[in-house]
């Protein structure tokens, strides 16, 4: 049985508006339905100005991260059902808004690029894998399920007031490959972090493990960098 819903949107086309403003709507959608699904009904036949990022809408991709009644999630993996009939969708705070739903990633995806989110090994592993124990894997197991979504750093208040935080996100990648192995830049890594806008601009709000929609525990990788500093060779 559909139900109706009434959307809430923060609106900004920089190319009329001169601030935000916000506009309603009500669609009719089943329970059941993604907040993505009743974005569309909006953008495919009531309003085609509408702008908002999606792509696989399965979760995978994390490209549709909006604040939605006041908390950091995908629209493509929560159910109507679970924020009731009355939705409130603003962009993700902290982040330029370019229009409408839609922010300027390229400070996001540069604070990741400064961690070196990548395999350091120049050792030739000849004809055979470089090999890891099933410990191994998981010790950096949590932290390969990131999608950069951003919704960690934007949930937290140190970075909303401080965009030269590198951000719980990059932190998180940054630990996927402290941790690893078989790569050979972990104290480099740990250099950038060890720096006032690396690891301990955190403040542990916990924000971002709450934001995640992957479930990292996003907190505990971050302590888990700043141990590494201080006591290194410690994992």
């Amino acid at each position: 049985m559909s139900v109706e819903v009434d959307l809430r949107i923060k609106r900004f086309d920089p190319e009329k508006d001169d601030k935000p403003h916000w506009e309603e709507y009500r669609v009719s959608v089943e329970p059941t339905d993604r907040v993505l699904d009743a974005l569309h009904q909006v953008r495919w036949y009531q309003d085609g100005s509408l702008a908002f990022r999606r792509s696989c809408a399965h979760g995978v991709c994390g490209s549709d991260a909006m604040v939605i009644n006041g908390s950091n999630r995908l629209a493509c993996v929560l159910l109507v059902q679970d924020v009731g009939s009355r939705i409130t969708v603003e962009p993700l705070r902290g982040l330029p808004v370019l229009k409408d739903l839609v922010v300027d990633m390229d400070a996001f995806f540069a604070q990741y690029r400064s961690v070196q989110p990548w395999l350091h090994n120049d050792a030739d592993p000849g004809d055979g894998e470089r090999l890891q124990s099933p410990e191994q894997r998981a010790r950096f197991d949590d932290t390969t399920k990131c999608i950069l979504c951003a919704a960690c750093t934007t949930s937290c208040p140190i970075y909303w007031a401080n965009d030269t935080y590198v951000g719980p996100a990059a932190i998180v990648n940054a630990h996927r490959f402290i941790f690893d192995s078989r790569d050979e830049a972990g104290e480099e890594r740990l250099e950038i972090l060890d720096d006032t806008s690396g690891v301990w601009k955190c403040r542990t709000a916990f924000n971002c493990t709450d934001a995640c929609p992957r479930g990292i525990k996003v907190t505990e990788a971050i302590q888990e960098v700043k141990r590494a500093i201080v006591r290194p060779g410690s994992d």
